[in-house]
């Protein structure tokens, strides 16, 4: 162990998780370094939609704490949209009714309403949610947590047992997988296409049984249409077949997406388990390990209050 490193925390993993952890550590006082493999712009969280909303990850009781936890940050974050990437925009949840949306967000969302015939097609939901700019909220994370002291480092780790500091943060991700190694994390694939918003304003979700799952977010770099959620698959190359059925799902909603130009495909793998860990391991040389991964597609949606949980646990 080196001179200084004691009262040191090193977080492992530089997506969404993992800085968010380091910046709630280092608001709290704590020395804080941030080991990447890949930069922020390279991670699964810069593919991501992000919609703040449940989405494949267990268990849902404390998914849906740590969701409200995250939901106060990023209404106070929505209040500066071009410095943090965070707005609060209107949509419809397809397939999700009143009594469901009420349940998971204890009434916090007002405005929640059955969306109208002319809104979606089907039983739906409007709802005002976070609407994320990835890329931005990123760098957005980085800037504030290297305001508080930390640092960004790209590292590669093979082993958490040989990173030189008392307490590290696993915010890996699939990583974990290896790393850990947990076989309990899985990939699931994500699949994008971005493409030159036509004029569409509103958000959609669908999940119909018929058309399969569809959905768009309207972002500052373009219209982000999905997506897909492949079980097991672990390719990052984008499947041109794949894209252009979420294209065609996408403009079987709002027409208007068919004709516009294709900017970008993305593919991310979603770091999904059983159930989240989030617990605190005590090594036999005494260095202690906070897991924090295995959020699926939600890390977005519960990245702030799994934080919280992680630092009160790095302090032990």
């Amino acid at each position: 162990m080196e001179t200084g490193e004691d009262d040191e925390v090193v977080v492992v993993g530089g997506g969404v998780i993992g800085l968010t952890t380091a910046l709630v550590l280092a608001e709290r006082g704590r020395r804080v370094r941030v080991w990447t493999r890949d930069p922020a712009e390279r991670t699964t969280s810069a593919v991501a939609g992000a919609l703040w909303w449940p989405y494949r990850i267990e268990p849902v009781a404390l998914a849906r704490a740590w969701a409200l936890r995250s939901l106060d940050v990023y209404e106070e974050l929505a209040a500066r949209p071009g410095e943090t990437g965070v707005r609060m925009a209107e949509g419809v949840l397809g397939e999700t009714g009143l009594d469901e949306a009420v349940a998971w967000t204890a009434s916090r969302l007002p405005g929640l309403r059955a969306a109208t015939a002319e809104e979606y097609r089907g039983a739906g939901l409007w709802a005002r949610l976070p609407l994320i700019d990835m890329p931005a909220h990123l760098a957005w994370l980085r800037g504030r947590l290297e305001a508080a002291g930390g640092v960004v480092e790209e590292r590669a780790v093979s082993d958490l047992a040989r990173v030189p500091a008392r307490v590290v943060v696993n915010c890996t991700g699939l990583g974990a997988r290896t790393l850990v190694p947990d076989p309990s994390v899985r990939p699931v694939r994500g699949q994008l296409v971005v493409v030159e918003n036509p004029g569409i304003r509103t958000w959609l979700v669908s999940t119909g049984p018929s058309a399969g799952m569809a959905y768009f977010f309207p972002q500052p770099g373009g219209l982000v249409l999905g997506g897909t959620a492949e079980e097991d698959a672990w390719s990052p190359e984008p499947d041109p077949a794949t894209a252009e059925a979420i294209v065609r799902r996408c403009a079987a909603l709002r027409p208007e997406i068919a004709g516009a130009r294709i900017l970008a495909h993305r593919v991310g793998l979603r770091p999904a388990r059983e159930a989240v860990r989030l617990e605190r391991e005590v090594r036999p040389d005494g260095r202690v390990v906070v897991h924090n991964y295995g959020h699926g597609g939600a890390g977005v949606t519960v990245a702030w209050g799994c934080a919280r949980e992680a630092a009160v646990l790095a302090e032990g």
